[in-house]
C-alpha cells in the first residue's frame, strides 16, 4: 500500500518500532502535563527549562551520583533502543496443541525476543524468573553479543574513539565483569517494562556476580523495590573436593516493579508446622511457644516490670534485669486462658507464651532463607530431569520445587481464585519454569501461562545431551531439549490425572484441576525480517499468512497466547476484539462496526477499493 495515501485517509500506520516510540512519547507527554514549559513545540524535552523549573539541585549536571560504572555501559544502554531486525516464525512441527494452548515457547536470542515482546506484553507479565549464565569461566557463556554489524553501527552513531572500540572488542566475548554486565544490563531494562505494576522478578546468581548484579538491579528497578537477597540451600552435604570451602548456597535476587507489591504471603505448609505439638493435650490443638521475657531492660520499660506467680509452685518471680513482653493486664488474661507454659514439669524459671496453629492465618510472611526441604536442591533438579528424560543431560538444573516456591509467594487467596498470571523465563534452559507452572495449575486449578525463551545453542558432540537428541530425532540444540522436557512433563501430569480417574477420584479437587490442564505450547522461532521484493506490480514475497498474522498481533499489542478465530482462511481473522485483514476477502467488511480492523501493509489490497466498502 502507498503510505501517503493511507495517511491521507486518516488511518494509522503501525511501524515495527511503534511500541518503543509510543512508550517514549508517553513519558514526554507526562512531563509536558506537569511542566509544559519543559517540552518545546517539536516535542523535545528542554533540559535547561527542566532545570529552571526543578532547581539546579534536582538535576544531575554531569557529576554522577552513586551507581555502578563499567566499560561498555553506554553501548549497553544504546542497545536497548536499537530496533531488532528479527520477527517471529511459527514452528508448527515443534508446537503442541497450537490452536488451543495459551503457553508460548520462543527459540532465539532473548535480547531480540524481549524487544519484540515490548509490543504485546508490556505491563502484562506477573512474574519473571531467570537463571542466566554465571560468568564462572566454565559455564559456556554463549550470549557473547560480539560486535557484528549492528554493534558497529551503534559505535559509529555514538562516535566512540578508536581506542575505546578496540578495548570493547577485546572486552566482549571474554569472561570479565564488564562484559557480563554489558550483556545482562539491556535484558533487565527490557524485562522491567514487561512486568505488571504488581509484578516481581527473581534472578538466580552465584557469588561471582552477585554484588555487581545487585547494584545494576538497584539502578534498573530502584533500590526501594529491592525485596530480598534470598539464600537458597542448593545442597545440604559437604564436598571434600572443595579447595577452601564448600559452597552450599546460592543467591536469588528478588525485586518488585513498584510499590504495588506491598504484601507477600507464603502458604503455610507441613514443613512450617514441624515445631508444633500438644504435650499437655490442650483442646485448642497443637501449639508452639515464644519467650515471655523482653529483650529490653526493666529501666527502659518500667511498666513491663512486675511480679508474676508460678501457679504450679506458688513462687513469685520478677526478672532481675529484663522487662516482660506484655502488660500485667495481658499477663492476667493469658494466665486465665491457660496460655502460659511453665515447662514439662511446671517448674521452669520463666513461663513461655502458647501460640496455637489453629489461630494463625493461612498465609505467613516469608523469610529469605530457603531450606532444601521446602525449595529443593541442585541434585533434586538433576534427578527430576534424568528420570523424566531417561538420560542425564543437564548439569544441576533448578528443581521444580524452587520455582513453585516463587510462584507461591503471593496472597494465598489469589491462588484459590485460580489466577491467570503470565510467567516469563527468558533463560529457559531445561524448561523447569514451565514444568513448575503446569504442576501448580494441576494442584490448585490455576490458569497460569508460561512464556519460555531459549537460544538455539548448539550442543557439543560426544555429550549425553547430543546423544539424546540423535536418539529422539531432535535437532542437537538446547532449545530442542527444553521443548522436549516441557512435552514430557505435561504428558506425565496427564498420565497422573488418568490414573487418578481410574481409581475413582473424579470428585477429587486435584483431579478436577488437572482435567482441564493446559499442557500445550505454541513454538515460535526468530528469523531475520525478510527483504521485500516486488514481482510485477502487485505481489510481494514475505512470509506465510500465519507468520504474518502473529507478527501483526505483536505489533498491535495482542498477546501471542490469545485464541484466534478464522473467518476466512488466509484472509480474515479475529483476535480479541479486533479484525486482521491479510488479503482480499469475500466477507462483508462493511458489516464490521465500532471495532478496529488491521490491514497487512504488504498485502495485495488496494486501499482505495477497500475504503469504498465504507462509502
Amino acid at each position: 500500500m502507498n503510505k501517503d495515501e493511507v495517511i491521507k485517509h486518516g488511518y494509522q500506520i503501525i511501524e515495527n518500532d511503534s511500541a518503543r516510540i509510543a512508550a517514549k512519547q508517553d513519558k514526554i507527554d507526562a512531563i509536558k502535563a506537569i511542566l509544559p514549559e519543559a517540552v518545546n513545540a517539536d516535542g523535545i524535552v528542554n533540559l535547561e527549562a527542566l532545570q529552571d523549573a526543578l532547581g539546579s539541585e534536582a538535576i544531575d549536571a554531569g557529576n554522577r551520583g552513586y551507581e555502578l560504572q563499567f566499560a561498555g555501559k553506554g553501548l549497553a544502554r544504546a542497545e536497548i533502543g536499537r530496533q531488532t531486525d528479527c520477527e517471529l516464525k511459527i514452528d508448527s512441527a515443534q508446537s503442541k496443541e497450537f490452536n488451543d494452548t495459551e503457553n508460548v515457547i520462543i527459540r532465539g536470542d532473548n535480547l531480540d525476543v524481549l524487544k519484540i515482546l515490548q509490543h504485546n506484553y508490556s505491563g502484562k507479565i506477573k512474574m519473571i524468573y531467570i537463571d542466566p549464565p554465571y560468568n564462572t569461566g566454565s559455564d559456556g557463556f554463549v550470549y557473547n553479543d560480539n560486535f557484528k554489524k549492528n554493534e558497529a553501527e551503534l559505535i559509529e552513531e555514538l562516535g566512540l574513539h578508536d581506542d575505546m572500540v578496540d578495548y570493547l572488542h577485546n572486552l566482549y566475548g571474554t569472561r570479565t565483569h564488564s562484559g557480563w554486565l554489558s550483556f545482562i544490563y539491556p535484558r533487565l531494562k527490557l524485562a522491567r517494562e514487561l512486568l505488571t505494576d504488581d509484578g516481581v522478578i527473581f534472578i538466580s546468581i552465584d557469588d561471582n556476580e552477585q554484588a555487581p548484579l545487585k547494584l545494576i538491579c538497584d539502578e534498573i528497578f530502584g533500590q526501594e523495590n529491592f525485596i530480598a537477597n534470598i539464600i537458597w540451600e542448593k545442597r545440604y552435604g559437604r564436598s571434600n573436593n572443595a579447595k577452601l570451602m564448600t559452597n552450599s548456597t546460592e543467591s536469588i535476587l528478588f525485586y518488585r516493579k513498584s510499590f504495588s507489591v506491598n504484601l507477600l504471603k507464603e502458604v503455610r505448609s507441613d514443613t512450617h508446622q514441624d515445631g508444633y505439638s500438644n504435650p499437655d493435650n490442650d483442646i485448642r490443638g497443637v501449639w508452639t511457644s515464644v519467650s515471655f521475657v523482653n529483650q529490653v531492660t526493666r529501666e527502659a520499660r518500667p511498666k513491663l516490670s512486675y511480679t508474676i506467680t508460678n501457679p504450679n509452685t506458688g513462687e513469685e518471680i520478677n526478672h532481675p534485669t529484663n522487662a516482660w513482653k506484655i502488660s500485667k493486664e495481658k499477663y492476667q488474661t493469658l494466665l486465665e486462658e491457660n496460655r502460659l507454659h511453665w515447662g514439662a514439669d511446671g517448674k521452669a524459671k520463666y513461663p513461655r507464651i502458647k501460640r496455637f496453629l489453629s489461630e494463625l492465618d493461612d498465609g505467613m510472611v516469608p523469610i529469605n532463607l530457603w531450606k532444601f526441604k521446602e525449595a529443593g536442591t541442585a541434585d533434586m533438579g538433576t534427578k527430576e530431569t534424568t528420570e523424566l528424560m531417561d538420560s542425564s543431560i543437564f548439569t544441576f538444573p533448578k528443581p521444580v520445587l524452587l520455582i513453585k516456591k516463587m510462584l507461591s509467594l503471593f496472597n494465598p487467596e489469589e491462588s484459590k481464585n485460580k489466577n491467570n498470571d503470565l510467567i516469563l523465563d527468558f533463560f529457559a534452559g531445561s524448561g523447569t519454569t514451565a514444568d513448575a507452572v503446569m504442576q501448580m495449575n494441576a494442584e490448585d486449578g490455576g490458569n497460569r501461562k508460561f512464556i519460555l525463551v531459549q537460544q538455539d545453542e548448539a550442543i557439543k558432540q560426544e555429550t549425553e545431551a547430543y546423544k539424546f537428541c540423535k536418539a529422539n530425532q531432535l535437532e542437537p540444540l538446547i532449545s530442542s531439549i527444553c521443548i522436549e522436557r516441557v512435552n514430557r512433563a505435561g504428558e506425565k501430569l496427564k498420565q497422573q490425572q488418568q490414573e487418578k480417574n481410574k481409581q475413582g477420584n473424579m470428585l477429587d479437587a486435584q483431579a478436577g484441576a488437572a482435567s482441564s490442564l493446559d499442557i500445550g505450547y505454541k513454538v515460535f522461532s526468530l528469523q531475520k525480517r525478510p527483504m521485500i521484493t516486488m514481482q510485477g506490480n502487485l505481489n510481494i514475497n514475505r512470509i506465510t499468512v500465519e507468520d504474518t498474522l502473529y507478527n501483526m498481533l505483536a505489533q498491535t499489542g495482542k498477546p501471542l497466547h490469545l485464541p484466534v478465530t478464522r473467518i476466512e482462511q488466509g484472509m480474515l481473522y479475529m483476535v480479541d476484539d479486533c479484525y486482521y485483514l491479510l488479503a482480499k476477502c469475500a466477507h462483508d467488511i462493511a458489516s464490521i462496526t465500532d471495532q478496529q480492523i488491521y490491514i497487512d501493509g504488504y498485502a495485495d489490497i488496494d486501499i482505495t477499493s477497500w475504503l469504498n466498502y465504507f462509502g
